[in-house]
């Protein structure tokens, strides 16, 4: 049985964080799995349990937009959709940040952002003072897990599970902003042009 936290349970959840463990939380948009950034064992760990490639990239969740600014080049509209759709069911392409270490998604140029999408995951990203990697509740290739159950019988090899609701049960508005017109990578719940209106 994976231990399941409340919302409320920061500190218990931060330990495991910190040991390079692998949390399941819920999002705005999918239930997904997380795990520290600037660890590369807890990178292996969270690809371990979804059984997902080395060579596919995860959206990293911040807790705040001057977080994003610290591991990503934000350039003026990735600026202004942060300010104005974020936290929301999108994730920007941002360039990563010059010095960030190699071993973030093993060594690719760009980044995937989402912001908090409620306060109880920022809480738990300031808690444990870095963002985190956040992919979806599932094996990779699978459909993403709908309750807390399909979620521990997909994904076993979880440390623990916060206990919460998703809203739109649809992945996240995907938008490229490395080249100079922004690219529709995935749509979901928000379209493109409400991002860039």
């Amino acid at each position: 049985m994976i231990p399941r936290f409340k919302p409320s349970q920061t500190k218990e959840m931060v330990e495991i964080l910190l040991k390079d463990g692998v949390l399941s939380v819920p999002t705005d948009t999918v239930y997904g799995v997380c795990a520290r950034l600037f660890s590369n064992k807890a990178q292996e760990n969270l690809r371990s349990v979804k059984g997902r490639s080395a060579s596919k990239a995860m959206s990293v969740m911040c807790a705040d937009a001057e977080s994003v600014q610290k591991i990503a080049v934000v350039n003026d509209l990735a600026d202004k959709i942060l300010r104005n759709h974020m936290p929301g069911p999108i994730t920007i392409i941002l360039p990563i940040a010059p010095g960030m270490p190699s071993y973030i998604n093993n060594g690719a140029q760009t980044i995937a952002v989402r912001l908090a999408t409620s306060p109880e995951l920022a809480e738990l990203i300031r808690g444990l003072g870095e963002p985190i990697y956040l992919t979806s509740a599932n094996q990779s290739g699978e459909p993403v897990c709908a309750s807390l159950d399909e979620i521990e019988r997909q994904c076993p090899l979880l440390n623990g599970m916060m206990i919460g609701d998703v809203k739109f049960g649809q992945a996240s508005t995907i938008v490229d902003l490395t080249s100079e017109q922004p690219l529709l990578v995935r749509e979901g719940p928000i379209s493109i042009n409400d991002l860039l209106s």
